[in-house]
């Protein structure tokens, strides 16, 4: 049977779809018989959008014409792409123990002992990125879109590629009061690695630097769910990152930037968040800075806004669900900054609350998970005061 006028006309727009978009056809989408320009989902999610369901299709003229071996929209070469999203089965079937593995390597190859000790410490453990649960995983910096080097000119965004600090563990943390200023407590356990493989005679310990995102969850018992990041080597005088360590609270606030992926999760949650979403959390939740010798730590204040109290009791409801990215990074908002890079980034695995380690904040003191296992409810949520939102999203 002879093909009808309709499919010969869907095969002719999907080759004309790769000749002027630059990608495959599975990668990027296809061109439907009426010429609409309909984005795959994998593409989709390579760059930060919800494509292939409530998207509508979008005409062909909305896309200025781009280099034939380039992405349509952020001209990252197609190869990349293809083989970055379509990959075979073999090579997805290695890439979450290659993930796992790759915080080893980064760890092993710097003398890193106390990192390594970091890593494996602590009641949340290092999981399989894709098949983990109740643990933290280390995700690749390209699964994150950020602002390209032609963003201000082009509004275009690309794979955020390498971290610019390795990761040094996870601490998920229950207290009777608000945690600050983790790194100074005498228990905090990351410090005391990095201190001990100090006094221990370690070149690379003795320059290390950690910069700690500390996300303090309100509650009749407070939480915590602090992120260590590090780096051995002497961070660039003059980088976006550099002025931001050593840069006064107002700049900070203006460019301290979450970026959020919904791995895993119900719809419900999907739908309040949405699957991909920046914000600066300066403007819109307050954020306290503590400097010592070696570190940075930012305490993130959820309580101080409603709509983030408000969306953490949602997402405290199905919790153990929930598997989420979060990247961290400064917002580049001159020309000479961009591209923009993560200085960080974390997986949270459908993670069990009653893993907490409760620490005594009246004695400095760490007890194990088992010893206080209460689950915690997202209805044990309380709003400490009701400071305006100022959330700028960047999307």
């Amino acid at each position: 049977m002879g093909k009808t006028n309709g499919e010969d006309d869907g095969r002719e727009a999907e080759k004309m779809n790769v000749g002027q978009r630059g990608c495959e056809v599975v990668c990027v989408g296809v061109v439907s018989p009426d010429y609409r320009f309909v984005p795959a989902r994998r593409c989709g999610e390579l760059h930060g959008n919800n494509f292939g369901s409530s998207v509508a299709p979008l005409q062909i003229e909305d896309f200025p014409p781009h280099n034939a071996s380039d992405c349509w929209r952020c001209s990252t070469p197609a190869a990349v792409h293809c083989e970055r999203m379509c990959s075979t089965k073999h090579k997805q079937k290695h890439r979450s123990s290659a993930a796992v593995s790759a915080v080893d390597k980064v760890v092993s190859e710097e003398d890193g002992d106390w990192r390594q000790e970091a890593i494996n410490g602590g009641s949340l453990k290092l999981v399989d990125l894709d098949t983990g649960s109740n643990g933290w995983a280390s995700p690749p910096g390209d699964l994150f879109s950020l602002r390209g080097r032609n963003y201000f000119t082009k509004k275009q965004k690309c794979p955020s590629g390498p971290w610019l600090l390795h990761p040094a563990g996870v601490d998920w943390l229950r207290a009777t009061s608000k945690l600050d200023h983790v790194l100074s407590r005498a228990d905090n356990r990351v410090m005391h690695a990095l201190r001990k493989s100090q006094c221990e005679g370690s070149n690379s310990a003795k320059k290390s630097f950690i910069l700690a995102v500390n996300l303090q969850i309100p509650g009749r018992d407070h939480h915590s769910a602090v992120f260590y990041f590090a780096t051995d080597d002497p961070i660039p005088s003059g980088s976006l990152l550099y002025r931001f360590i050593h840069g006064d609270d107002n700049y900070r606030n203006q460019r301290f930037k979450i970026v959020n992926r919904i791995v895993k999760g119900p719809w419900i949650m999907k739908a309040t968040v949405g699957n991909y979403s920046a914000c600066l959390l300066g403007k819109a939740l307050n954020c306290h800075y503590h400097s010592g010798p070696n570190y940075l730590e930012i305490d993130v204040d959820i309580s101080s806004s409603k709509v983030a109290t408000a969306i953490l009791r949602l997402a405290l409801g199905c919790v153990t669900a929930v598997t989420i990215d979060m990247g961290f990074a400064v917002e580049a908002q001159e020309e000479e900054d961009l591209p923009e890079k993560l200085f960080g980034a974390v997986r949270i695995c459908q993670m069990e609350m009653s893993s907490a380690t409760f620490i005594d904040t009246a004695t400095n003191r760490s007890l194990t998970p088992a010893a206080h296992s209460n689950r915690v409810q997202a209805s044990d949520l309380q709003d400490d005061n009701d400071a305006d939102d100022g959330a700028s999203i960047d999307k």
